[in-house]
């Protein structure tokens, strides 16, 4: 077995932990971050397109974001496209910009987002383990057409349970620093 065996399942497990990125960066954790308005799209003209494609984002202050909209008249698009997201904040429109001011959120509200945190990454794991799982078929079913030896299989398992430990651990350090910057104050 060489190295190369093992590269289909390694992007795969490398994805999750990308997804895992994109979905805690989506968590609002009191600090403001231009991430959160990555899945935000406005009507532009007819065309659905991505607020951070209209104008210049910038944060100015830790709980503030600013939407400086390259067309002006777009203002009130971006604002409606703010106020119908799950973001949860009103858009201030002074008719130059837009700026979202972050409020600090309660003990509570931070504890419901450190769950969250903990959910999204249980099911990376659970999709990386996923994937062993289907790349242990696959060499156990290599095993029984003789494509590979008794050894070469044990050697595979034990390559890939290192690949899936390895993966894991980087989920829960992604997920121990999420938590930290929720809790944070």
């Amino acid at each position: 077995m060489t190295k190369e065996d093992y590269k289909p399942y390694e992007e795969k497990m490398q994805k999750s932990i990308q997804a895992l990125k994109e979905n805690l960066a989506g968590l609002r954790a009191g600090r403001a971050n231009p991430a959160l308005l990555d899945k935000i799209t406005v009507d532009y003209y007819g065309v659905p397109t991505p607020i951070n494609q209209l104008g210049n984002i910038s944060v100015p202050e830790a709980r503030v974001i600013v939407i400086q909209p390259w067309d002006a008249r777009m203002l009130k698009e971006i604002e409606k496209a703010i106020q119908k997201s799950d973001l949860g904040i009103n858009p201030n429109n002074d008719g130059k910009v837009i700026r979202l001011v972050f409020p600090v959120p309660t003990e509570e509200r931070r504890k419901e987002l450190v769950k969250v945190a903990r959910k999204d990454g249980e099911e990376a794991k659970v999709a990386i383990r996923s994937i062993r799982r289907d790349a242990m078929e696959k060499f156990k079913d290599m095993k029984k057409k003789s494509e590979i030896t008794e050894d070469d299989l044990k050697v595979a398992e034990k390559e890939m349970q290192a690949l899936t430990d390895k993966y894991i651990a980087e989920v829960d350090k992604i997920v121990q620093n999420k938590e930290k910057e929720i809790m944070e104050v």
